[in-house]
């Protein structure tokens, strides 16, 4: 056990509460803190405001033995860890303001020996900047970018690196970087994080870790663009990108991602631009990779359009908004996207339908998007578009969908729940 009594969360939304969860549930006090007042009053009753496996009956347990308390208000303590968003601006910029919001909200309750911890993904540097902000508001006390060891208050980086549908479980398992600005400051944030990580701490730099979390997701979305480039290839040349990329894949050195209708969510789609805003001359791969994977919501709808019957006004049923599986996150989703762009195009009568949420984002419903179950959608439409391979939709037959046109954006009904028997000689594919 660390020797810290108190854990103030800043921010409590994907990362920002289970964080809390979990923390509480290791003995520490914790106060979760958020300017929503419904997200603070859900967390006092023991509820949970996102879809997450098991995190609904870990809040209820450490809510109900006074562990873990929500506030709309920062309070003392003896670490402060912030997850607050940092999403980009319309012209592709990092927005460090919650960062910062957060740094000043705290500021008022800082004492000698606390912890200030930054989780946001960040652009480099931002770690450093917002110590100086804390310095500037408490001259009172020393911080590390000017009194280096000897500071009051220690100062760190450490981004998560979860999956959303498995964040309990990777919290705790999974290897993390712990970057603080001096070397007390690393230490003193590794023993915080060795309260619940199993998986293994490794010390660095500050500016190090925020390009660590930055570089993972900026790889993966450039992974991600070789499939979607690749799914543009077999549809020009009328081949089975499935297929392709399963038997490409049993190269023992080859291990090509799933193409899809886009990349989503608050991390792979917009990571990479904090890289390319801070290196735009050094970051072409990167560039071409989002551009790729931004464009590729425009390529579905006209396969969509390819499809529909020019003489009448038929209807397409959209299955799955969020913008990964099983999930009900929907920030920044290519099947929103998919969605909007056929609106616009004015092409027929759309129908949506998400399991996880109960309603349809405003941005939607502001369009006259009708909103259905999936059974129901399917039975109406004379197009069915899979946008997110959802468990639910894993139950439908695809013998059922036979006389629906079909755009299959995940290859679940045309490729994995459709494939005959390998042909194999000696063991082998023939």
């Amino acid at each position: 056990m660390s020797d810290f009594s108190t854990v103030s969360v800043i921010g409590m939304g994907y990362i920002g509460l289970p964080t809390c969860a979990i923390l509480a549930s290791r003995g520490l006090k914790v106060v979760g803190v958020d300017i929503n007042q419904s997200v603070v009053d859900s967390v006092n009753r023991g509820e949970v405001h996102i879809v997450e496996p098991d995190l609904d009956g870990l809040i209820q347990k450490v809510v109900a033995n006074g562990a873990l308390r929500g506030s709309t208000t920062p309070e003392p303590a003896d670490a402060f860890v912030i997850a607050v968003p940092t999403p980009i601006t319309d012209d592709r910029k990092p927005d460090v303001s919650y960062v910062f919001s957060a740094g000043r909200s705290i500021a008022p309750h800082l004492k000698k020996g606390d912890l200030v911890v930054l989780e946001s993904t960040s652009p480099v540097g931002t770690t450093r900047k917002l110590c100086a902000l804390l310095a500037e508001a408490r001259p009172d006390l020393r911080f590390p970018d000017t009194a280096g060891e000897d500071a009051d208050v220690l100062v760190a980086y450490s981004p998560e690196r979860v999956l959303p549908g498995k964040v309990l479980t990777e919290l705790v398992n999974n290897d993390r970087s712990v970057g603080g600005l001096s070397r007390r400051s690393s230490e003193r944030a590794a023993m915080l994080y060795a309260s619940f990580v199993n998986g293994e701490l490794f010390v660095t730099s500050a500016e190090a870790a925020e390009l660590v979390k930055l570089t993972e997701n900026a790889f993966r979305d450039v992974n991600i663009a070789f499939a979607n480039e690749l799914a543009a290839v077999c549809s020009d040349l009328k081949l089975n990108v499935w297929e392709v990329i399963d038997l490409a894949n049993r190269h023992p050195r080859v291990s090509i991602l799933q193409p899809g209708p886009g990349v989503g969510g608050h991390c792979i789609a917009v990571d990479p631009y904090f890289i390319i805003d801070a290196a735009p001359n050094n970051t072409r791969l990167m560039s071409a990779g989002r551009r790729i994977n931004s464009e590729r919501p425009y390529a579905v709808v006209k396969e969509i359009e390819a499809v529909l019957d020019p003489t009448k006004r038929e209807t397409i049923a959209c299955l799955g908004l969020s913008f990964k599986p099983n999930i009900d996150d929907l920030r920044e989703s290519p099947a929103v996207e998919v969605v909007k762009l056929l609106h616009e195009a004015g092409v027929g009568k759309i129908i949506a339908a998400e399991p996880h949420t109960r309603q349809l984002p405003k941005e939607l419903a502001d369009l006259g998007i009708e909103f259905r179950d999936a059974l129901t959608a399917i039975d109406k439409a004379d197009v069915i578009v899979l946008l997110v391979d959802h468990r639910q939709f894993n139950l439908i037959d695809p013998e059922a969908l036979k006389d629906k046109k079909l755009i299959d954006t995940r290859g679940l009904w045309t490729w994995r729940k459709a494939r005959k028997p390998d042909a194999r000689i000696n063991g082998r594919l023939a």
